[in-house]
């Protein structure tokens, strides 16, 4: 087989919590959340030029505004193809899936590249943490069933599993259980992803990859007991996703953007 013979990868940019704000002066510790996500978008598009698909995991909106979903969709028109948001803990679902559906962007199963793409929506209206209805677990369910030999990633935005930063054992998704339960049915779930835990993770259960990716603002301090934050760039992950179901994965973090982090917060 020749290199032009080759089947050409799915490639899948994933970004995640932006927490933009109506106010376009708005600030996350410090952080401007709009000029930091024109800085991950340009980092893209120098590092890897047009993705095939664009997943935004949560957390889209820090203040639950429809501006900032809005600028949102305006500012993902840099990358010529469809994206699709599911929302985060600070996010307002409803109002999100709105904006969502005027961008085409709020399909939550989708067949592409040879691959099945699922987003779940973990978000549990006043709390912090996440949590899987019935529903969900349903439309998880049915999904893989109905695609049984397709290579799948599952994205949500809440981490499924415990990870190595303390405080936040108890905002992650709470029944995790019954998630596993519903994945571990389908050996062709390739892969779980997500954000919300603000730093990078990948890890390996049952042989499903398990990853987590850099906000597009501030970054959590991996391994803190407490809430911490840590002078890392913003960042993003790139996904090249064959046919097969093998796939290849990195996390890229912003080159260029300065900011002055507000280390002294106890929280956001």
């Amino acid at each position: 087989m020749t290199e032009s013979d080759r089947p050409k990868p799915f490639r899948v940019l994933q970004i995640t919590d932006p927490h933009l704000m109506a106010n376009p002066a708005g600030e996350l510790l410090g952080v401007n959340t709009r000029d930091s996500l024109d800085a991950v978008i340009e980092q893209v598009l120098n590092d890897f030029g047009q993705p095939d698909y664009v997943l935004a995991t949560g957390d889209i909106s820090q203040d639950a505004s429809e501006e900032a979903y809005r600028v949102f969709g305006e500012k993902l028109k840099a990358f010529h193809c469809k994206s699709a948001w599911v929302a985060g803990n600070h996010d307002d679902s409803r109002l999100l899936d709105r904006v969502a559906s005027e961008f085409n962007a709020h399909h939550r199963s989708l067949t592409m590249g040879g691959w099945q793409i699922v987003l779940l929506d973990t978000s549990v209206p006043g709390k912090v943490y996440g949590e899987l209805p019935e529903s969900e677990l349903a439309f998880l369910e049915k999904t893989l069933a109905d695609s049984p030999d397709t290579p799948t990633l599952v994205s949500l935005h809440h981490h499924p599993v415990d990870i190595n930063t303390r405080w936040m054992s108890s905002i992650g998704l709470r029944n995790q259980k019954d998630f596993w339960r519903v994945i571990d049915r389908f050996p062709q779930v390739k892969t779980v992803l997500w954000g919300h835990v603000h730093q990078e993770y990948d890890e390996v259960r049952n042989g499903v990859r398990l990853l987590a990716t850099p906000s597009t603002c501030i970054q959590f301090t991996a391994g803190s007991e407490k809430f911490s934050v840590e002078e890392k760039s913003p960042g993003y992950r790139w996904f090249e996703l064959m046919p097969d179901g093998e796939f290849r994965t990195e996390v890229r973090r912003t080159e260029n953007f300065h900011f002055e982090l507000d280390m002294t917060s106890t929280g956001y």
